[in-house]
């Protein structure tokens, strides 16, 4: 894999407290374990306890695993409120988790009643940024790094298969009733679904860097990673269409070569995680160069992806969101 070399890093030296969330699986797990390796302090976001178990089982004795179910914003909430008690700086909040379920026809739901892939792809990450700012702006060297995905753009080789990410005047955040898809159409896709998911991802990395400008803010693209493992991301692609998963996944990682692996992946959210560049919003993606070779570069989102009109009013409304969920 050929990589463009990242600004300098923090020192090996100087010891970090990093919050992950996504972090008990997949990238962010192998993202966590090179962290903890560098000697730095971090805090493991796992949405049950079974999956906190097994946490336990692998985290070095100065890493603290936390619990908190993304699909419920009272229970983000609450982690929230327990992390500010403890009055202590955070050095870099790493936006992880990530939910798919393409195969399913019909949407489900959050404990607040929001569409899941936006109420764990989005909303609880919007609730966490919101809340644990001020943790994070103490900090001397302090950054946010969220996943985000190359399909939010609708150019990209992703973004070109199905139904493109858009959110159109944000319409389904505006409703009362719960609405399937954000852009306010009635007509459940939930591959259109996390796509555009992981376009508020961008646009709230951007916004948040617009409100912060000592902030250090990085949106960034695995690639495509397909684990062989049956849990992580892919879960609930698998449980709806378990052969047709089992196939693509064949195809995509042992036949054509287009995809990322897991080790690789985790090694460069990593390596972002301790990159201390300049402020401001930046996206790295891990493009596909040919089979078998992706590239690491600096790269420039989707059109809609830097409108900061839009990324301003996706910011405030699901704001609105967050705040009428939590007080009802």
């Amino acid at each position: 894999m050929e990589i463009y070399s990242l600004t300098k890093s923090i020192p090996m030296n100087k010891v970090q407290h990093l919050l992950i969330t996504g972090a008990s699986s997949g990238i962010g797990r192998i993202a966590a374990q090179r962290l903890e390796e560098g000697g730095h302090r971090l805090t493991l976001v796992c949405r049950s306890r079974e999956r906190a178990r097994e946490a336990l089982e692998w985290v070095a004795p100065n890493t603290t695993v936390v619990l908190a179910d993304l699909a419920d914003l009272t229970s983000v909430d609450q982690l929230c409120s327990s992390l500010q008690s403890r009055a202590e700086p955070l050095d870099g909040l790493v936006l992880n988790a990530g939910l798919q379920y393409a195969g399913y026809k019909e949407p489900r739901w959050s404990s607040q009643g929001f569409e899941l892939t936006v109420a764990v792809n989005h909303l609880a990450h919007q609730l966490l940024l919101m809340r644990l700012l001020p943790m994070l702006l103490k900090s001397t060297s302090p950054r946010l790094v969220i996943t985000a995905s190359e399909v939010h753009n609708p150019a990209s080789g992703g973004g070109r298969v199905g139904r493109p990410a858009s959110l159109g005047d944000l319409s389904g955040l505006l409703t009362t009733t719960p609405a399937p898809m954000l852009d306010g159409n009635s007509r459940f896709d939930a591959d259109k679904a996390y796509k555009d998911s992981k376009l508020c991802n961008m646009l709230m990395g951007l916004h948040a860097a617009k409100l912060h400008p000592q902030l250090p803010v990085i949106s960034w693209s695995p690639g495509l990673v397909i684990p062989r493992s049956s849990g992580g991301f892919f879960r609930e692609s698998r449980r709806a269409n378990p052969l047709g998963q089992a196939l693509f996944g064949f195809v995509a990682r042992d036949l054509l070569r287009i995809t990322e692996s897991v080790d690789n992946a985790g090694e460069r959210l990593a390596q972002l995680v301790l990159e201390h560049g300049d402020t401001g919003f930046r996206y790295w993606c891990n493009t596909l160069v040919k089979p078998g070779q992706h590239r690491f570069e600096l790269t420039e989102p989707s059109p809609e992806a830097c409108d900061s009109v839009k990324a301003e009013r996706l910011w405030t409304l699901s704001q609105e969101r967050i705040d009428a969920a939590l007080s009802g």
